[in-house]
């Protein structure tokens, strides 16, 4: 009998509950102007912090690392990183892709102060990015044609994809990546 009592009790609760939430208006959001690009804004500076402390949390001799040996090394993987900003960064500006003489197996100093740079590069080249020129048709090469969504959907994808690729690296070789950091 006591236990029919506590389960009224807690239908009860939960009834005046679902009311209470109900006869309360929901607080409207604000529109967000340029949701797109602002996403990806965010996006830039969460990838530049773990990206960059990744690489540089690597130690030098660590870059040749490959988790397998059909894999791209820890180097290669930067490398491509900073590429791929500064490609795809300089479709979204409309400028010129910074030019970068390095290869994987540069010294880690060199790599990570250019893949720094290619952040600072992409921060600027969105700077003045909004939705409104989403829909404008662009080439990432002869067979690929699509949208500068198309291409701020593809760097964000890229930033996912690489930083996953470091911090599975920094892991095979016992190292916490960034993201998984204790909060200081």
């Amino acid at each position: 009998m006591k236990n029919l009592g506590w389960v009224a009790l807690g239908l009860a609760l939960c009834a005046s509950s679902v009311h209470a939430q109900q006869a309360a208006p929901a607080a409207a959001a604000a529109p967000v102007a340029n949701p797109v690009v602002s996403v990806v804004k965010n996006q830039l500076a969460r990838f530049q912090k773990n990206m960059v402390g990744a690489a540089e949390l690597m130690p030098p001799d660590k870059y040749a690392f490959k988790a397998t040996p059909e894999s791209a090394s820890f180097g290669h993987m930067v490398l491509h990183s900073l590429q791929a900003n500064n490609n795809l960064c300089s479709k979204l500006s409309g400028g010129t892709a910074l030019e970068v003489k390095l290869t994987e197996t540069d010294a880690k100093d060199k790599l990570v102060a250019a893949l720094k740079e290619s952040f600072e590069f992409c921060t600027t080249a969105l700077a003045s990015a909004d939705d409104s020129k989403l829909g404008d048709a662009m080439s990432l090469g002869p067979n690929f044609q699509t949208t500068k969504a198309g291409v701020i959907i593809l760097i964000s994808d890229e930033w996912f994809d690489h930083y996953a690729a470091l911090a599975t690296g920094l892991r095979l070789n016992g190292i916490l990546p960034p993201s998984a950091q204790p909060k200081k």
